[in-house]
């Protein structure tokens, strides 16, 4: 006891930790995908490693719906549109007889999207715009508040992967800045990624539609128009990348076949890079969905991309210990 109190104390006075490697990144476990981010982040933030990478550039890129939320059964931006087509319907008497409204309306969530993404747009177009962007920040919240998973019965902002916010508390920890970078819409994800994540609004980049500035009742407003902007997904994540973020990444993570040109583009800079892909592959405790699934598709080809090029794919169900906070 003598001998372990003076160290104590000087650990204490130099603010030294004295938690153990273990204690890093204690839902993952201990294997490949969770030495891959220790050894990476050591690389890069370690002053005179050969792979040094100064804080300004440690830029680190999320996908989100099935990189650090969950996707299944479906989006939850689409559930949350299903959900103001019922709360729209009694103003809109014409959608009884009219599709993909009608079939919404009697519950035939799959007829409903028969129509494919012409019908996915329709719903989005009826249910985001014609309001004020601070009238959709609202929106956004109060269903939040009340709208719970059907599986888990736990509020959307609480089906979060809990290993992923102890990897963004770690990047941070270590002087990188970290992004969201999704197909989902941008201003569905702002009001509530920093609650959530610790990610800022100003970080977040995603699909949009276009607004138009104008005033009402004498005060300016930006009102959300039924066009599509931009769609941040596959091709257009390296643009909305370069566009919003204007460096390129030195780590990215995703999910799907959506992800594949972000980790390309990351990788494609050169020097110490880390790509990783999460492979929902865990049915009793979260999904198991791969190649034939309707969302969140992870191919085969992507699979063998992934191998060729090196990147980690992250089991669910063996490289995590823990998937959701709310676990027993």
């Amino acid at each position: 006891m003598k001998t372990i109190l003076p160290f104590l104390a000087l650990c204490l006075l130099l603010g030294v930790s004295t938690a153990t490697a273990a204690d890093t990144l204690p839902s993952w476990s201990d294997g490949a995908a969770k030495k891959a981010i220790l050894q990476f982040v050591e690389r890069t933030t370690k002053t005179g490693s050969p792979d040094y990478v100064p804080p300004v550039e440690r830029i680190a890129t999320f996908d989100n719906d099935g990189t650090l939320w969950a996707e299944q059964p479906m989006y939850f931006q689409l559930i949350f549109a299903l959900d103001r087509v019922k709360a729209l319907a009694p103003q809109h008497p014409e959608w009884r007889d009219k599709e993909p409204f009608a079939s919404l309306l009697k519950g035939d969530v799959k007829g409903a999207l028969a129509g494919g993404d012409r019908a996915i747009a329709e719903i989005v177009m009826v249910t985001h715009a014609g309001m004020t962007t601070a009238e959709f920040e609202q929106i956004v919240r109060a269903w939040l508040a009340t709208a719970k998973h059907p599986k888990f019965k736990k509020p959307y902002t609480e089906c979060v992967y809990k290993p992923m916010l102890e990897l963004l508390a770690y990047l941070r920890a270590n002087g990188f800045k970290t992004f969201i970078v999704s197909g989902g819409g941008i201003e569905f994800m702002r009001p509530w990624t920093e609650k959530v994540y610790g990610i800022p609004p100003e970080q977040v980049v995603g699909s949009s539609i276009k607004t138009k500035y104008e005033m009402r009742d004498g005060k300016p407003v930006l009102v959300r128009l039924p066009e599509i902007n931009f769609i941040d997904d596959k091709t257009g994540k390296p643009v909305g990348i370069n566009e919003h973020i204007g460096r390129r990444p030195i780590a990215a993570f995703g999910n799907s076949d959506g992800d594949q040109q972000m980790l390309e583009w990351t990788q494609a800079g050169g020097g110490a890079r880390l790509m990783m892909l999460e492979h929902h592959d865990d049915a009793e405790r979260e999904y198991a969905y791969g190649a034939k699934s309707h969302i969140g598709t992870f191919s085969d080809a992507l699979m063998a991309e992934a191998k060729k090029s090196g990147w980690t794919v992250i089991s669910m169900k063996n490289d995590w210990r823990r998937i959701f906070a709310f676990e027993q």
